[in-house]
């Protein structure tokens, strides 16, 4: 077990853990789960950067990576629409981000089957998507009341990113989408 498949791990055992101190009946609940969130999302840098470093990628970690990041935000996600659920906007950026990872989880692998994942591939907007976002889902788990803004700017500009990003994937994709016109007229 590599280092960067045990920082994966531990992000998957943060998850329950971010969520049950979220609804503890303390004052200081939202920003301890907050801080969980914080750590859980170091570690996903980390264990990326580990993996390439030290030249640890294994394919047990390339498949479980992902799924600790979706899960990591939807859940945190459903938690802040918990808590901000007076807020359309705030509603409406998880059902942009959520679905926004349906649709490109969906993509990348049917690209794969294609043998063209490359296409679909992580581009740098989705790196400041996911900066923002984290930012964002810290800053608003915590709901402290003078640092809302930042959060809200965080979470909305992430919300603007991901639709940006789905659409250049939906675009270096859309060559594959389309049938084959030479092979249909056949």
């Amino acid at each position: 077990m590599t280092l960067a498949n045990q920082l994966t791990l531990l992000r998957l055992v943060l998850i329950p853990l971010f969520v049950v101190v979220f609804y503890l009946p303390f004052g200081w609940a939202h920003f301890a789960s907050a801080m969980i969130f914080s750590v859980a999302a170091i570690t996903d840098w980390l264990d990326g950067y580990v993996a390439r470093k030290y030249d640890q990628s294994t394919p047990f970690g390339a498949f479980l990576d992902p799924v600790a990041d979706k899960l990591m935000v939807v859940i945190a996600l459903v938690l802040l629409v918990t808590l901000h659920h007076d807020s359309i906007w705030v509603v409406g950026a998880a059902i942009i981000i959520v679905g926004r990872e349906i649709v490109i989880s969906a993509l990348r692998e049917w690209m794969a089957k294609l043998g063209q994942g490359a296409s679909v591939a992580v581009s740098y907007i989705g790196k400041v998507k996911t900066t923002l976002q984290m930012t964002a889902l810290i800053v608003l788990l915590a709901n402290i009341p003078m640092l809302l803004i930042i959060g809200y700017i965080a979470l909305f500009g992430a919300a603007g990113l991901t639709l940006w990003s789905m659409v250049i994937y939906l675009k270096a994709a859309w060559p594959y989408l389309l049938p084959d016109e030479e092979n249909s007229e056949s």
